[in-house]
């Protein structure tokens, strides 16, 4: 099973940027894809990202065009942010492997999670 660690998360004033890492480690083969959720007091995790080995990306339309996500060949896993908003207050969390249902990758059954990581935009 594979463990991941984030980092990278903070305080930043509204209109500023944070890159988020996820280091994956422990025993998996070949990941495919990989994401990042996030969760805000009183709502629902929710997908904000997700890249396949392949290199297709997904986006929430909430952070299209602010967010970016990639990763490297050792399985490390990044969420670029800039413009920040209030509104993109939350825990963040990587998961892997994410499964293929209705056109899109999710975290699954299987799927490894990290511990979180706070991010707060402050207006």
């Amino acid at each position: 099973q594979v463990q991941l660690v984030e980092s990278g998360g903070g305080l930043v004033q509204a209109g500023g940027s944070l890159r988020l890492s996820c280091a994956a480690s422990g025993s998996y083969f070949n990941i495919n894809a990989m994401g990042w959720y996030r969760q805000a007091p009183g709502k629902k995790r929710e997908l904000v990202a997700s890249i396949t080995s392949g290199g297709t990306t997904y986006y929430a339309d909430s952070v299209k065009g602010r967010f970016t996500i990639s990763r490297d060949n050792e399985d490390t896993l990044y969420l670029g942010m800039v413009s920040l908003k209030p509104e993109d207050t939350a825990i963040y969390y990587c998961a892997a492997p994410l499964v293929y249902y209705s056109g899109n990758y999710y975290a699954g059954p299987s799927s490894s999670w990290g511990q979180g990581t706070q991010v707060t935009v402050s207006s």
